[in-house]
C-alpha cells in the first residue's frame, strides 16, 4: 500500500460556520491532534470575497490535508491523504459537531494497488 485517502463530502452545513476561519481552524487543529499528523508548514488559507468560502491545504510529513467549503451550497469538502497508518477518524460525528453538518459522506480509498492489464492499449498519440 502507498496510502490511504479520505474524500469527505459534507452537506447541510450551517453557512456561518463555513464562512468561520476561526471554526475551521479549530476542525483542523483537532484532526491534527486526534490523528497524530505531522504538519511540516503552517496551514494555508484562502478567503474567497463576499458570500464565497474558504480553501485550506495543510502540507504533512505523512502528505497533505484539504478543505474546500461552499456557504451558499451549504457545502464541504475535505480531503486526507496519508501514507503511513492512521487509526480510523470518527468524520461523521465530528463534523456533524464542528460544521452542523445534516449528511456526511466517507470513501476511504486505498492508493498504491493496481495491476497493469494484460491488455493495454499503447497511446497512439500523434
Amino acid at each position: 500500500m502507498s496510502g490511504c485517502e479520505y474524500v469527505v463530502d459534507v452537506m447541510g452545513c450551517d453557512p456561518a460556520r463555513l464562512t468561520s476561519q476561526p471554526a475551521l481552524e479549530s476542525l483542523v487543529d483537532r484532526m491534527v491532534r486526534e490523528l497524530a499528523l505531522s504538519p511540516v508548514a503552517d496551514m494555508q488559507w484562502h478567503v474567497f470575497g463576499g458570500p464565497g468560502g474558504i480553501t485550506g491545504l495543510l502540507m504533512l510529513a505523512e502528505s497533505h490535508l484539504a478543505l474546500h467549503t461552499f456557504p451558499e451550497r451549504g457545502y464541504a469538502s475535505f480531503n486526507l491523504y496519508h501514507c503511513s497508518a492512521q487509526p480510523s477518524w470518527p468524520w461523521e460525528e465530528r463534523l456533524r459537531d464542528a460544521l452542523g453538518a445534516s449528511e456526511v459522506l466517507v470513501r476511504r480509498l486505498t492508493r498504491g494497488q493496481f495491476r497493469q492489464p494484460r491488455h493495454c492499449i499503447p497511446d497512439l498519440r500523434l
